[in-house]
């Protein structure tokens, strides 16, 4: 080993071993899937394609996310590949200089939102097996995320009670926009599951659903949809809290992801005044929901709100509990999230330990 390659050792070992909690791996192809799908799906699919809600069969939602629009500029690997695709570049260029000890997988398939729902969970399925095959079996650092159609109960407990036993599967993924709201009875069986196999259900913001972002229709431009990602998990968070889901499962973990974090108090301040004034609406809330979100929902950091004034995000943080943070980076997106300049303020040693990495630790039983 060169004296080089001694110190980068050293250094990685001295500097704070990270858990990024949104890591997206791309297919290299679109047609890669068909290689972990069952031969009546793969022909489906080269057919009739996946329908799904978006306005084009065989394309990504926004024009943003097609190649070079919504990602790190440098991200493309020298294999020609999509950003995301390569192993390889991606331990080498976030991995090991960030020094990730533990990244959780996000794909970005829409086998959760396609209408044809057998289809749906085949697709899901081979997603799953895809995570296996291309990643965690290359990477032990890398934790894998089950993804299920969850408007389709039977298939998607069936895929959580095959998937749930293997250690490379950290979290069951849910798209946040769903049929009804997340914490109608339709979801019981699927909740019930996910806190039978301890698995946090991460419900990260995207394009895909039946339902647009706002609450009056599709907006007009990308960036009023990107903002609006909120909007979905502030929904998913007021109706598990209102369908009195966390009394009936008191285990249950929820992970925002990709939707900031800063409207965590303000929602929390207006459902206690309102659930004050009306709970006898709602019985089966037996406390105030801000007690509810402080026990049961965690936030992953990026996108980081960055308010005029710094000090304004320690006082959110004091709020939420910098134990129920989470970074992430969003990588290889073009809104990614350094580690190193993530955060605008200064951040107390103990706030970095649980942020950057004890909280994912404990909460995905990382080893």
């Amino acid at each position: 080993m060169t004296d080089t390659a001694i110190l980068e050792r050293t250094d990685r070992k001295a500097r704070l071993a990270i858990v990024d909690c949104d890591i997206h791996p791309i297919m290299r192809t679109p047609t890669e899937i068909l290689d972990f799908l069952p031969e009546r799906w793969r022909r489906h699919l080269q057919d009739y394609g996946a329908r799904a809600p978006r306005p084009f069969l065989r394309a990504i939602p926004y024009p943003r996310m097609t190649p070079g629009g919504g990602v790190r500029m440098d991200a493309w690997p020298p294999n020609g590949g999509p950003p995301g695709s390569d192993l390889d570049f991606l331990r080498a260029q976030h991995l090991d200089p960030n020094n990730v000890e533990f990244g959780m997988l996000q794909p970005l398939a829409a086998g959760s939102s396609v209408f044809d729902q057998a289809l749906g969970a085949a697709m899901c399925a081979a997603i799953n097996d895809w995570q296996i095959a291309r990643w965690t079996s290359q990477d032990k650092r890398l934790k894998a995320s089950i993804c299920v159609t969850q408007e389709d109960p039977d298939a998607a407990i069936a895929e959580i009670e095959r998937r749930a036993g293997d250690p490379a599967f950290a979290q069951i993924a849910v798209p946040p926009r769903t049929i009804e709201p997340f914490g109608r009875r339709r979801y019981w069986r699927l909740i019930e599951a996910a806190v039978a196999h301890n698995l946090p259900i991460g419900l990260h913001s995207a394009a895909f659903g039946p339902h647009t972002n706002s609450g009056t229709g599709w907006l007009s431009f990308y960036i009023e949809e990107h903002y609006a990602f909120a909007f979905s998990l502030q929904t998913v968070v007021s109706s598990l809290i209102m369908e009195g889901v966390f009394e009936r499962y008191p285990g249950l973990k929820i992970v925002a992801i990709e939707g900031g974090f800063a409207w965590a108090p303000s929602l929390a301040w207006r459902l206690d005044k309102h659930w004050a004034r009306m709970r006898s609406e709602v019985p089966q809330v037996k406390r105030p929901p801000s007690e509810y979100m402080c026990e049961h929902i965690w936030y992953t950091t990026q996108p980081i709100e960055e308010p005029e004034r710094p000090g304004d995000l320690l006082d959110t943080i004091r709020w939420i509990g910098a134990d129920r943070l989470m970074f992430s980076t969003d990588y290889p997106h073009w809104d990614y999230d350094d580690p190193a300049s993530a955060f605008k303020v200064k951040l107390s040693e103990e706030q970095k330990r649980l942020i950057f990495g004890d909280n994912a630790r404990k909460l995905y039983r990382l080893g």
